[in-house]
This record gives C-alpha cells, structure tokens and sequence, in this order.
C-alpha cells in the first residue's frame, strides 16, 4: 500500500535487555507501546520528525487510533482517549469535513478512521464526528466497483481487490449501517468477503493472493485468474482483522453470517498451517519460510495473533487456535519487541510498503516483495500489535466463571430515544451504550472476568431467568421517562425471587426519587429486607466539587478490598431490616449498599446506577476516585457469589 510519511526508523536503544523484563513486569506490553506511539507521534503534525510536514488523512494512522481505542476501553485512561481525540480533531472541522480527504479518488484506504470518528461520536454525542464519517460512508455508496459488486481499491487501481481493501472498508461500513440500522448493508458487507475469497483463494494452501484484478489487464495479473503471483502475509493479516471486526456487528439473524464464520474457519486453518513451529511467527511470504531473504514479519504476525485470539474470544473459532495465538504472541515479544527507555518499547521488523501496480511499477513478484525495507516502529506495524497486545492481556484476566451469563434488564428499564438517523433506539445504561450513559466500561468488566453479557426485554419469567447466574434491574421507569412503563408487578416479583431463593444473584439498583420509580421497586426489595427512602444525597451543587458525593469505604469491606474513595452522586439512601445487611455507609451513617442472603441466592442493592460510563471512562472523575476499580471488585464478588452456589 502507499507509503505515508510517518516515522521510518528509529534507532535501537541501550536499554533492549536487562530493562525490558523488569518493565514489562510493571507496566504492561500494550501501555508501554502506546507510551512511545504517544511520545514519537504527539499530533499529526508532526508524525515524521525527519520530515516535518502535515500528512494526509491516511489509514496508518487509523490502525494505531483502533489500537489505544482498545486499550482506553479496558483500562479507562483519560490519556488514551485525549490522544485519539487530538488526532482525529486536527482533521475534522466543526462542520463536519475533513481537512485533506478527497473522497473523488474513491481510495478505499481512507475510510478506515471512520471507526475512530464513530467512536469518538458515540462517546461524546458531537455531530460532527458522524457527519465526517457519513462522508466515507458516501464514499463507500459511490466507490467504483467491478462487474461482481466488488469495491475497487482506488479509483486510479480499476477493476482492483487487494485484501487490505477488505479492512479498510468494511469494519466502518458495518459499525456505520448497525448505527444508522441499514440492515441491508449487511449482504454486501458480506460478499466483499465472499467475493474476495472466491476470486483469489488458492484451493491447494488456503491462502489468499494479495490481490485480484478482475480485467486480467495488469502486468501482476495472471491472465487466467487475473490473481496476483504471491501470499503477502500483511494482507492476509488485513483480511483476517477485517473478518473479525465486521462480525462485532453483523446481525446475528442474517442468513450470510454463516458464510462470513466459514470464511473465517477456512482461513484460520490455512494460517494456522502457515506458522514457523520453531519461532511461532509467520513469514513475509506465508508459503516460502525458506525462500532467500524471506524473513519473519511483525506486522503479519500480529494481526494473525489479533485475529485468532479475538475469534477464540467471541467464539468464532474454537478454543485450540488460541494456543497459535499465544505461540505467535511469545514469538513476537522475542524478535520484534526491545526496551526503549523506561516504560516504553520498540516494535522491530515490519516491511515499510507493499503493493502492486503504481509508479515506479510494482509486479507482485517475490523479488518485489522482498526488496521492501523493513523498519522499526512502522505505524501499521504498532497498531497491529498494539490490538494483538490488547487481546492478549484481556485473554490473561484471571477468568472468575466460565460460561456463566449476566442478564440486564430493559423491561423495567426500557427508555428510548430518537437517533441521530431517526431511529427510535433503546438507551440509558445499556451494555453497549458508550455514551456517559452507558454500561460498556461495567460490561467489559464483566466480559474480562469470564461472564457473557446479555440484555433482558421482556418481563421476567422463570424461564428466561433460568439462562442467568446475575440478574440486574437499574432505574425502572415512570411516567415523566417512559410514556407507558412497564412496573414491576405481583408476577414479577414472584418469578424474581424464587429465581434468587433457587440460587439467583440479584443487583438492584435505584436512583433518587426524582429520577426513578420506587414504588413498585420498593415492593420488590421489600422481599430482601431493603427500602429505599427516596431521598437525594449526594448532591454536587458545583460541577467540579467532587468531595460532597464521595463515599469513604473503610478498611475490611467484603466487597471493596482496595477501592477507598467512591463518588455516588445523587442517590437514595437504604432502610434496612433483617436478613438485609448493611456493607457501605456514608458519612451521615446511613446505609448506601447492602446485601441479603435469601435461600441459595444473594441481593446486592444501592441506591444509584454508579458505574455507569461517566463516572468509570476516566473522562471525568479525579484519579482519586475508584469507581472503576469498584466495579471490578463488585464484579469479582458477585462471580464469587455465583460459584459458591450450589444448584
């Protein structure tokens, strides 16, 4: 692909060695890769500091920007998020546009940072974030494509299918359809995919040639199968990433989900079947580890770690091919990973560029391939191991429960809101809501520790709470925030506590009285021993005046081994009787957090919805505050709560 002018090298350090092992202990291999990204790349101004000059909108710089976007989301460091902010807003105006996109090249390069202008709309709700990216989605509904319907790399490459293509196109395309639910998107997200395979598979390795020219017109083309001559291991890492992307939004319903899945299965086996047994990494050209020059590639290898462990994660792929991830993951931190001064580190060994075609005109020959400069800190390198990293320390999260599910309520609480396409959607902590008001922080949480998120939209029965180990109401509604609420009634509450007495780990979760319904929610957690009063403490009369909501949790909490200080802004307080008992008080002595036990189950309620993203994302509150650590510890209880339940 087109060189940018990022950093091409840089120099080794005196610290690769003895520092290394004593860093990598601290600090992990992903934060100490995003500290030198944030080091040699402070803005993109200045992403080449041999050559100083403002860059164009290019997609190296989106593939490192997916990478801290991943780790933000696990480790809520207002830092990373601050970083891809400060990025993306050099390029976007307050109207809307992108400083140096032109979408009349339909180069397919350049929609890939419209991921990070969707999140980064989806997190702070400014319009301009989603009309910037609606200008590549355009770019995507006008794109060239051949005779198929497969989208052409550029405008200036016709009749053109590069694997990478697949990457740069189609994760966007579909988080922007499941936004805007065009849910016929989603049949042509998928046959790029088939399409791609179809057109430059080889039946014998199950690799995938980097590229396809459907006129059979090119000088790397064969003029049979229009394929290109090589397996280029970057592309193939694109292609992988691309699959297990899309499918983070691909309609569970739609018919050709099970295509994209075999797609994957079909792949992995082929890369799997590529892998060095000695070193665990994958060569620049995947068929001919012994081929002259032929060398270990660190970009490659990453996305193949990235792909596969996110496939095991999701369940994609089955559990064995994270074993080729970890051998690939090992590998790479032994040949392309050296320290670079306290805290960070150097990425070695990634190919600079390949392509086909353009000028001076490149064959796609394995001389060709070969003849590419590889370098140190190459951004697609970085990125692709910056996700590949991320991946692999959420696998290292101590997994509390195994196959065991949490189940969110959005009956009771089932507000909804008009979109930005007109759309009237479910919102106000939900799992997937990244917004202040969303759960996703919480959900990850849960996620690392080995639960299986779901949402619940209908009444509580019996059955449909027999799939949950955790069930969790937050902030029923009443009228003034849902014209037709649904309350909690007679039936409910029956089938909610003899799920809890048979073994069920109940959350409840309330609000003050002017926001929440508490009526029919006291009739409830009256079972449980708890009441809550209706009042408001915890109020911030000034923004910044953090203190009059924290809540000092004092030493020896069952729950909150290491979180001191917690802010609840706005809560009901609790009445207490027996069996409920009191874990947290506030500083009036009143009772914020309790917990029942009630026949085999357990019922933990607060009066507050307080970890929800806005005070867990690290946007916000002052590093004092623990409300993120809290929720894990919170989480870590409730899984130990489950497993010592006996069924």
């Amino acid at each position: 692909m087109k060189k940018q002018p990022f950093l091409k090298y840089f120099a080794l350090t005196a610290f690769a060695g003895l520092t290394f092992q004593a860093n990598a202990q601290t600090q992990p291999l992903s934060q100490q890769m995003a500290a030198t990204v944030m080091e040699i790349w402070k803005d993109s101004l200045n992403l080449d500091p041999a050559n100083p000059k403002p860059v164009k909108w290019a997609y190296d710089q989106g593939v490192i920007l997916e990478g801290i976007d991943g780790i933000w989301k696990r480790t809520a460091n207002n830092e990373y998020f601050k970083y891809m902010q400060k990025s993306m807003d050099f390029f976007v105006t307050k109207d809307g546009n992108i400083n140096r996109y032109k979408q009349a090249d339909y180069n397919i390069d350049n929609v890939k940072n419209g991921r990070s202008l969707l999140t980064l709309y989806k997190v702070t709700g400014q319009s301009k974030y989603f009309k910037a990216a609606t200008l590549l989605w355009d770019q995507l509904q006008q794109q060239p494509r051949t005779k198929e319907g497969g989208f052409w790399h550029k405008k200036i490459y016709p009749n053109q299918m590069w694997l990478d293509g697949l990457y740069m196109g189609e994760p966007f395309y579909a988080e922007y359809a499941a936004l805007i639910g065009n849910q016929k998107a989603f049949d042509d997200i998928a046959n790029q995919f088939i399409w791609m395979e179809k057109n430059a598979r080889d039946t014998k390795t199950g690799l995938l040639y980097h590229g396809w020219d459907e006129s059979k017109s090119e000088q790397w083309a064969n003029k049979t199968t229009g394929k290109s001559p090589n397996f280029w291991g970057r592309a193939m890492g694109w292609y992988g990433m691309a699959l297990v992307d899309v499918l983070d939004y691909f309609p569970q319903d739609n018919p050709k989900r099970k295509e994209l899945l075999a797609i994957l299965s079909r792949y992995a086996t082929a890369v799997q079947k590529t892998q060095d047994p000695k070193s665990g990494l994958w060569y620049d050209i995947l068929d001919q580890p012994q081929g002259k020059g032929n060398y270990p590639e660190a970009s490659a290898s990453s996305m193949f770690v990235y792909t596969l462990a996110k496939a095991v994660r999701n369940g994609y792929l089955p559990s064995s091919y994270f074993a080729v991830a970890d051998k690939g993951y090992k590998g790479i931190q032994k040949e392309f990973v050296e320290q670079a001064g306290a805290g960070k580190i150097n990425l070695k060994g990634t190919v600079s560029v390949s392509g086909l075609g353009g000028k001076p005109y490149r064959d796609g020959s394995y001389a060709y391939y070969l003849s590419e400069k590889v370098i140190t800190n190459d951004p697609k390198g970085v990125g692709a191991f910056l996700l590949a990293a991320n991946e692999m320390e959420m696998a290292a999260a101590p997994k509390l429960v195994s196959g065991k599910t949490v189940l969110l309520d959005s009956y009771f609480n089932s507000e909804t809101r008009t979109d930005q396409s007109n759309n009237v959607v479910s919102w106000h902590y939900k799992w997937d809501e990244q917004a202040n008001g969303g759960f996703s922080f919480w959900a990850t949480q849960f996620n690392l520790a080995g639960f299986k998120t779901k949402t619940l939209y209908q009444a509580p029965t019996l059955a449909n709470l027999k799939e949950a180990s955790v069930y969790i109401i937050v902030d029923p509604d009443f009228e003034k925030e849902n014209p037709k609420p649904n309350f909690i009634d007679a039936a409910a509450i029956n089938n909610i506590t003899e799920w809890v007495k048979a073994g069920g780990v109940l959350v409840l979760m309330g609000n003050d009285a002017p926001n929440v319904e508490l009526t029919h929610f006291n009739e409830l957690a009256g079972k449980f021993g708890v009441h809550f009063n209706g009042d408001t403490k915890g109020t911030v009369p000034v923004a910044s005046n953090f203190e009059t909501a924290k809540v000092t949790v004092p030493a020896g909490n069952e729950v909150f081994k290491k979180s001191s200080n917690l802010f609840i802004k706005e809560y009901s307080s609790l009445k207490l009787s027996s069996p409920a008992q009191s874990i947290l008080k506030d500083k009036d002595a009143d009772d914020v957090m309790s917990v029942t036990k009630y026949g085999k189950g357990v019922v933990y309620v607060i009066g507050d919805p307080w970890l929800y993203n806005e005070y867990v994302d690290g946007r916000k509150l002052p590093a004092s505050y623990d409300n993120l650590k809290a929720g894990a510890e919170l989480v870590n209880w409730l899984a130990k709560q489950v497993n010592a339940i006996k069924k």
